[in-house]
């Protein structure tokens, strides 16, 4: 544990210190080619740098990070677009949205910054922990079961990270960010789901450098049906790939594209519930949201089931994650006073 949290601080010194690099850069070569060019070391840095870490909690979150996140947003930064075109002048925020899976709220921000009460964050840290308590009795528990509390484990373990990095970046820089998560599990859609309410970070990544570039170069010969069409399509067949690379990281096994499978499923299945929709509201038919709710919610963890975890349970990852809880458990108790946990003797 001591020598993984050794790595962790060097990938994080590492990546400080490539970030400060992108930022001086752009002050000596104009956005462009040449820029890019300038920032190959470092699309190549953050490639590699995951690797240094083979804890699950560790190597997995930076892997999404430096891999996807800050590496889609540093390709846009190339071109002086996206959220680190927004703040060049300061080079604190500047770190701080290039290395952390965040986006700054703008007044172009489409999505609204809403006040949740506390109580309902405290709610979801309780069920986590109550989950992650669940997997010690793992072997009185149905298939079924297991497989709900590991969509719900991965639901809120990716919301909780986002959260406590994001009240941090607002706590101590006073900067104002965009929600990562808007409530996924009352959407009413899968549009709704994808675009509205899950991992917005990564939402608003793929739109900026998938959605709008594709639809923009497809509309002039497919028209706009055809054109929005293969940008859904894109978008998620990205997210797929960048899914896949990240699973590779956490695995450290060849992918089998399973994951990618589920994305392009998801973004076949997308694309025609807006078509559908948009014929429906027409004729002035909806669904209303207590039936429409619940399909959405069984189809995401059905196809989830399906091809989402296979290839996490077939290598041993989630024994691995779960795993991982009692080391960091028995490493917290070994660097706190003796008192707080007196010896059974």
């Amino acid at each position: 544990m001591n020598e993984e949290i050794k790595s962790f601080m060097n990938v994080w010194i590492t990546t400080i210190s490539c970030v400060c690099y992108c930022y001086y850069i752009a002050s000596i070569i104009p956005k462009g080619f040449l820029r890019f060019l300038s920032l190959l070391p470092i699309f190549y840095l953050f490639i590699i740098l995951p690797l240094n870490l083979s804890s699950f909690h560790f190597g997995a979150p930076i892997a999404l990070n430096l891999v996807w996140l800050s590496t889609f947003k540093l390709l846009l930064f190339t071109f002086n677009q996206g959220p680190l075109a927004l703040s060049p002048t300061n080079i604190v925020h500047f770190i701080s949205i290039a290395a952390l899976p965040i986006n700054p709220q703008t007044s172009k921000s489409t999505i609204p910054k809403v006040e949740k009460p506390k109580w309902l964050l405290l709610s979801k840290v309780v069920i986590f922990v109550m989950i992650v308590r669940a997997y010690e009795h793992r072997e009185n528990l149905h298939p079924h079961i297991i497989i709900a509390l590991y969509c719900c484990h991965m639901y809120l373990g990716i919301e909780l990270v986002l959260a406590l990095v994001a009240a941090t970046v607002i706590t101590v820089l006073g900067l104002e960010i965009e929600p990562p998560f808007n409530e996924p599990y009352l959407s009413t859609s899968l549009q709704d789901f994808w675009g509205r309410r899950w991992n917005l970070v990564s939402s608003r990544i793929l739109r900026l450098t998938v959605y709008h570039p594709v639809y923009r170069m497809s509309i002039g010969f497919m028209g706009n049906f055809g054109a929005r069409s293969a940008a859904v399509l894109a978008t998620f067949l990205v997210s797929g790939l960048m899914h896949e690379l990240v699973y590779y990281y956490a695995a450290r096994a060849p992918p089998t594209w399973e994951v990618t499978w589920f994305f392009v499923v998801h973004g076949v299945c997308t694309r025609v519930e807006m078509v559908a929709k948009k014929l429906l509201l027409r004729r002035g038919w909806r669904l209303h949201r207590v039936v429409s709710g619940p399909l959405v919610l069984a189809f995401i963890i059905i196809t989830t089931r399906w091809l989402l975890f296979p290839q996490l349970i077939r290598n041993g990852v989630d024994m691995k994650c779960i795993g991982e809880y009692a080391i960091l458990v028995d490493f917290v108790k070994s660097k706190l006073p003796l008192y707080l946990f007196p010896s059974s003797s």
